[in-house]
């Protein structure tokens, strides 16, 4: 009972004379409500909560959440990761439809010798395929493969630049996932869970290390081919950690980030002003309320103030040499992922932690000439291989390989049989496969010149040394410098990772 004599269970009484209607079907005055709330109990649980808070962050000296215990002005300041971590930074390319990797990363010369056969009964029971029916016919590679590098790396026709750096690059080829439909598989990639609502990758790697410079995001998107990731803004997102944490998308064309810039007839100066306003306000709001995303709200429009300085010199790659642009295959003003390779490394190099680019187009499913594994995957590959390859090149010149972990790869891999749908034309394609696809790492502690695991002669399944997806994002967060298993966040009373409740760390590509 409270002290108008009203049980803590009854529903709120206020009398009629006090009542002032704000809206017809809701005739509670608010303001009212909130004093009948400042009972003796309450102002003593507050007082108490409020000392409490403050010795209680005395003694853990900033080991809080950073959602609770960190002021705005320094939410993605600069964190010292658990153990000294071999990476600093990541730098991930998803190649959004997932390449096909037989014709890419993993050559089957028994595949080869069987193009056109039946796909054994074995290989296909209690199977399911997104497109694929019936029993299907196997399809070797059409392109050629050869060992490159002193280790000896397998890579096709189709990447001839990488091939140049195949001593830099491990491949794994015993990826594995549950998911064979494009938006969930890109969520597991990128969230720990095939449905939308958790943090992404570059949110939990913000959240644990913050920014190097506070005049920039500490994780950014760029997108190229014009169209969004499967999983849309969720697999950037920030899910349920404070929202200054999710990724700021950048474009290379127009202007770097959308209604950044002063409106017209604002100058500078009556932004400040405008934004010191803004900003007095929201931190009355938090002392009174205390919601952390009050606090995320005053480092947004903050950061946003420096950005508008800031971004648009570093994404400026004008300021490049024509040797680098050309190595890049980089042409200012356009929109293409050769200039989001090279904006990537510009971003990394000015203390950006996450750069996520996604590159839309490689799901080879065979329904036109531009799919097709052979001159399709030739045209593709055109557009990511040589700028990829000189994206390592130039971090290593750089100095900046040995402590950034780039990241190259699909949510699931490509059957070993034709596609389905398109078995019976003159398109080679493949169908979706989430039994056993590869994927490249390189730099940041990794192993490079190197080739992990294995799957069966038929590229059906994992033969050695499986790798799940919760197994690849351990492995990232311990290059990082994190123990997966506890860089956690507590929401709805329940502490959350990236890995939700598996993963194990890759040592075997560990240099």
């Amino acid at each position: 009972m409270d002290l108008s004599g009203q049980r803590a269970d009854e529903p709120r009484r206020i009398p009629d004379e006090t009542v002032t209607p704000i809206h017809p079907k809701y005739p509670m005055n608010l303001q009212i409500e909130a004093l009948q709330s400042l009972t003796r109990r309450h102002f003593l649980s507050r007082t108490a909560n409020g000392l409490g808070a403050i010795a209680l962050g005395s003694l853990l000296k900033g080991s809080l959440p950073a959602a609770a215990a960190t002021p705005a002005s320094s939410m993605l300041a600069a964190h010292s990761p658990k153990f000294p971590g071999k990476a600093k930074r990541v730098i991930y390319l998803h190649l959004t439809g997932s390449p096909p990797h037989l014709d890419l990363f993993d050559y089957k010369p028994e595949l080869v010798k069987r193009t056109g056969q039946d796909c054994p009964d074995a290989f296909l029971k209690g199977k399911r395929f997104a497109f694929t029916s019936g029993t299907p016919k196997l399809l070797g590679t059409p392109r050629t493969f050869a060992r490159h590098g002193q280790g000896g790396v397998w890579l096709s026709d189709a990447l001839p630049h990488l091939q140049t750096v195949a001593d830099e690059l491990c491949v794994i080829r015993s990826m594995t996932t549950d998911q064979f439909n494009h938006a969930p598989a890109e969520l597991l990639v990128y969230t720990g869970s095939p449905r939308p609502g958790r943090p992404s990758i570059g949110a939990w790697v913000t959240y644990g290390l913050g920014t190097e410079n506070e005049n920039l995001p500490g994780f950014v998107v760029l997108i190229s081919s014009g169209v969004q990731p499967n999983g849309g803004k969720n697999s950037f997102g920030n899910g349920f950690l404070p929202s200054v944490y999710q990724g700021v998308q950048c474009r290379s064309k127009g202007d770097p980030v959308l209604y950044a810039s002063d409106p017209a007839g604002m100058d500078r100066d009556v932004r400040r002003m405008g934004l010191d306003t803004l900003r007095d306000l929201n931190e009355l709001q938090s002392q009174e309320l205390g919601h952390p995303e009050t606090a995320t709200r005053i480092a947004q429009y903050e950061l946003a103030f420096r950005m508008q300085l800031s971004v648009p010199e570093v994404m400026d790659i004008n300021r490049e040499t024509p040797a680098t642009l050309e190595a890049y295959g980089a042409k200012p003003g356009e929109s293409s992922f050769a200039n989001n390779c090279l904006l990537a490394r510009r971003l990394v190099e000015q203390g950006v932690r996450y750069v996520q680019l996604f590159d839309w187009g490689w799901d080879f499913h065979g329904t036109g000439p531009s799919e097709d594994i052979r001159d399709g995957l030739t045209n593709k590959c055109r557009t990511m291989d040589r700028p990829v390859a000189a994206l390592l090149k130039d971090l290593r010149q750089r100095g900046m390989l040995d402590d950034t972990l780039v990241v190259l790869g699909g949510e699931f891999g490509r059957t070993p049989f034709r596609e389905g749908r398109t078995a019976q034309g003159g398109v080679l394609g493949r169908d979706h496969f989430p039994d056993c696809y590869s994927m490249v790492m390189a730099g940041g502690g990794i192993r490079g010149g190197t080739m992990y695991g294995e799957s069966d002669e038929l590229g059906f399944s994992v033969a050695r040394d499986k790798v799940t997806v919760h197994d690849l994002q351990a492995t990232l967060l311990h290059q990082l410098g994190f123990d997966h298993e506890r860089l956690t966040f507590r929401f709805q009373g329940r502490d959350y990772r990236l890995t939700d409740v598996e993963g194990q760390v890759v040592k075997g590509i560990l240099a």
